[in-house]
């Protein structure tokens, strides 16, 4: 679906988090950043990663029970650090990008004329304490994590949610994110996807449906 494709009013703005935002909240580097200085064989973490990943960003297990899958396996010599000790790392690893990508998002928001709202894969831990911590809670209404619907983009169920949950019809919202295969994802349930790759680039591709943002935010 093409952005000029739309004729309907844009009534909800969806947003991911990790890419757009906010750096990915525990990605590839952040393990490897955060696991390596505590001696941790990051080749064996990930080989347990991908089963425990898929339980905890679905909400379907903790922040405690991921690691004690991954790292504090059972049979494993004893770690030198406790989940107590591990946990401030993980969330240290969140930073925000391009101050100007808040700037629209903040515009947005004044305005009032837009329902905003997350979409976006996250563990519920790492979701709340990233809201928490770089003040997201003021400008979206609702948030639809992975951690809290159960599923995962790119998959159907995710995007069906975010349209049931939006109370407005798909083709009245768009969805910004910077991964091809969940903007793909949401064409097909006929929300428009904007693939985020600049704060630039979004207020282009805002324009086009006279979303208008501050020049300052650019």
């Amino acid at each position: 679906m093409s952005l000029t494709s739309i004729t309907q009013p844009i009534k909800t703005i969806f947003w991911d988090l990790g890419g757009v935002l906010l750096t990915n909240g525990w990605g590839t580097r952040q393990r490897a950043h955060t696991l390596a200085p505590l001696g941790v064989d990051i080749t064996d973490f990930e080989s347990r990663y991908k089963a425990a990943n898929y339980r905890w960003e679905r909400g379907l297990s903790t922040a405690r029970d991921f690691f004690n899958e991954t790292l504090f396996y059972p049979g494993d010599p004893p770690r030198s650090f406790t989940f107590e000790d591990l946990w401030p790392l993980v969330c240290a690893e969140s930073h925000p990008l391009d101050p100007a990508t808040y700037d629209i998002l903040e515009s947005l928001s004044v305005s009032g004329q837009y329902t905003l709202a997350t979409l976006n894969n996250e563990s519920r831990e790492l979701n709340e304490y990233r809201l928490d911590t770089f003040d997201l809670r003021r400008h979206f209404r609702y948030f639809i994590c992975s951690g809290y619907v159960h599923e995962m983009k790119p998959l159907p169920d995710i995007y069906r949610a975010a349209i049931e949950i939006s109370g407005q019809p798909a083709n009245t919202a768009l969805f910004i994110d910077d991964k091809p295969e969940n903007c793909a994802a949401a064409a097909a349930f006929g929300i428009v996807p904007i693939l985020f790759q600049s704060a630039e680039q979004l207020s282009r591709d805002l324009a086009q449906f006279g979303i208008q943002v501050p020049t300052h935010a650019i």
